[in-house]
């Protein structure tokens, strides 16, 4: 690949153009808003100009209301040898470019599975899919060098190919993506209008649960209006796990010692259930998880306190599996938790004590 055309110049679509450009191809920007593509020219991802001939791929990265009609606009144009899309949803577009009767041969559809809370070329980066699933739905019609070239943005990106039926793939980011994403948003909606002093006990696990909830919603009305069925068969389905989980806890209220054993029965189900899914989530570079021991270690809210524990881990020859941060409420301090193998712990916890760090057990 030595030329591409991104049409969208969005998070995705300034995320690929960027990693692109860094790899020496030429990259020729286009948004509905011409500022937001000058943008993210500006930032190194290309030039705004267009492209005097057909490219050798066209990316759409429109939102995916609008993947089809842009699509079929750049083909019945001849921008490109090769076309794909990077929108959320698969199946749908797919089948509004059938109805419209164009030769599919030249597209396929693709689905980086990356992204931010934050929305917009000055969001991107060239590592955004780095090591992230990067979906292609092939069919029979798909032509071999269009799969070609949509393997070689992938590498280009540095992610990691996975070739699925397109609506296999709805179903599954419904489950793994857009109803987590919902449901993320209801829990933070009982934040809307609690007490401050409620809101002030926030932790980590709340803000864990909440995170994905900021991202912007005028973006997510249009994935969910691309893949309402899905989603809500799922959302049915938690519906119905929370009338039960509900039930249980109301019947830990009785006064009735077997509705009681009842209620702790059903409550601890859900509890087991919510343990044997969650062991199924990839671990670490996409490998089964694994169980880190953590060494969590007190540090002031001060410039250089990561870079000294990180330096003195590597000290130690330990090295730091995953790291969380939680700040502790009112002070400028907070918890640093440093996952490790098992058998580093020890050593680790001995190093950072030797050195001054305060341990907490």
């Amino acid at each position: 690949m030595r030329t591409a055309l991104v049409i969208g110049t969005g998070l995705i679509g300034t995320s690929a153009a960027l990693a692109l450009a860094q790899r020496g191809v030429t990259v020729h920007l286009s948004d509905y808003d011409p500022e937001q593509a000058r943008t993210a020219a500006a930032l190194g991802a290309g030039t705004d100009e267009a492209p005097e001939g057909p490219v050798d791929l066209a990316i759409v990265a429109a939102p995916p209301a609008h993947v089809a009609a842009t699509l079929a606009d750049a083909m019945r144009r001849g921008v490109a040898r090769g076309y794909l899309d990077v929108a959320s949803v698969k199946g749908g577009p797919r089948r509004e470019l059938e109805e419209l009767g164009l030769d599919l041969s030249p597209y396929i559809g693709t689905h980086p599975m990356s992204g931010r809370e934050k929305s917009g070329p000055l969001a991107a980066t060239g590592d955004l899919f780095e090591g992230r699933p990067w979906v292609l739905t092939p069919t029979r019609d798909t032509d071999t060098e269009v799969l070609n070239l949509a393997l070689e943005l992938v590498s280009h990106c540095r992610a990691v190919p996975v070739v699925m039926d397109a609506d296999a793939h709805d179903r599954a980011v419904a489950l793994v993506s857009h109803m987590p994403h919902l449901v993320s948003s209801l829990v933070a909606a009982r934040l809307e209008h609690a007490e401050e002093a409620a809101v002030r006990l926030c932790g980590q696990g709340i803000r864990d649960v909440t995170r994905i909830a900021a991202s912007d919603p005028r973006m997510w009305i249009d994935i969910l209006s691309a893949n309402p069925g899905p989603v809500a068969d799922l959302l049915a389905d938690v519906s119905t796990d929370l009338d039960e989980t509900v039930r249980a806890l109301r019947a830990l209220q009785s006064s009735d010692e077997a509705k009681r054993r009842e209620g702790a029965t059903g409550v601890e189900t859900v509890l087991r259930r919510g343990n044997a899914g969650q062991v199924r989530v990839p671990g670490k570079h996409g490998s089964a998880p694994r169980v880190y021991e953590v060494v969590a270690v007190l540090i002031d809210d001060q410039p250089g306190q990561l870079a000294r524990i990180f330096a003195d881990a590597g000290m130690a020859g330990v090295n730091i599996e995953d790291v969380r941060i939680e700040h502790a409420t009112g002070q400028q301090a907070g918890l640093v938790q440093l996952m490790v193998e098992p058998k580093a712990a020890p050593v680790l916890t001995a190093a950072l004590r030797e050195r001054g760090w305060a341990i907490r057990q």
